[in-house]
């Protein structure tokens, strides 16, 4: 069974030559070209670009979800591109957080059994993972509303539940895809904080896609994808 303390010794994130081209009307169109990039461990790196640049293609990779058309993607040593689909999901379960746009919370499910369901899917001790959760919901502010389900919640509430959900198991890395665009500014920036605060605690890296220039500020490193290329973001 597995802790919830335990961790790989690298946590080096590491992409080489990845690219990733879809064929359309019989021609190949190259969204990702040729990416290289380090992300440190417990590193926030935020990702900017254009609608349509890849960069919701380019967290699908590192998840796992899609397959690069070359180039590989390491976890620490881990040859993470290369494992077979079945393992990549068992891998992805266990150390890759996700943060989403609109929440993706269960909504026949309380918000304890929503921030609980990562640990009871990876076989963890349920005892051990229970305590946690419910630190956890301390932590965003919905200690005592264990039971409610998402539907009681106002927007701000149910992302910061899908936090709490997302750093459950202690993972390697968060994938946030626009995590605050759903919601207003001063929610979304309260949301921020709050996920900075989760990662630190974690020691756990963060990567998120966002258009929004304020928040991408808040990030120790800006990379911005256009024409398929990451790149140093210059403001």
């Amino acid at each position: 069974m597995r802790s919830l303390t335990e961790r790989n010794e690298d946590q080096e994130i590491r992409l080489e030559g990845l690219t990733k081209s879809y064929q359309q009307a019989g021609k190949s169109r190259v969204v990702l070209n040729n990416l290289s990039v380090t992300f440190q461990e417990g590193e926030f790196v935020a990702i900017r670009g254009r609608s349509g640049s890849g960069k919701t293609t380019l967290l699908n990779l590192l998840a796992g979800i899609d397959d690069p058309t070359s180039g590989k993607i390491y976890y620490g040593g881990l040859p993470f591109s290369d494992l077979p689909r079945e393992q990549r999901t068992l891998y992805r379960r266990d150390h890759i957080g996700f943060v989403f746009q609109f929440f993706n919370l269960i909504p026949t499910l309380s918000l304890l059994e929503n921030v609980l369901l990562p640990a009871e899917l990876s076989k963890v001790d349920l005892k051990q993972a229970q305590a946690r959760a419910l630190e956890l919901l301390g932590q965003v502010g919905l200690q005592g509303r264990e039971s409610d389900t998402p539907d009681r919640l106002s927007g701000g509430e149910q992302q910061r539940v899908a936090l709490a959900r997302a750093v459950m198991l202690k993972p390697m890395v968060i994938l946030a895809d626009e995590p605050t665009g759903n919601l207003d500014q001063k929610t979304g920036d309260d949301v921020l904080k709050l996920l900075s605060t989760l990662r630190e605690d974690s020691d756990t890296t963060l990567i998120m896609v966002t258009h929004s220039h304020t928040l991408a500020n808040r990030a120790d490193r800006v990379l911005y994808l256009e024409n398929g290329v990451l790149n140093a973001y210059e403001s």
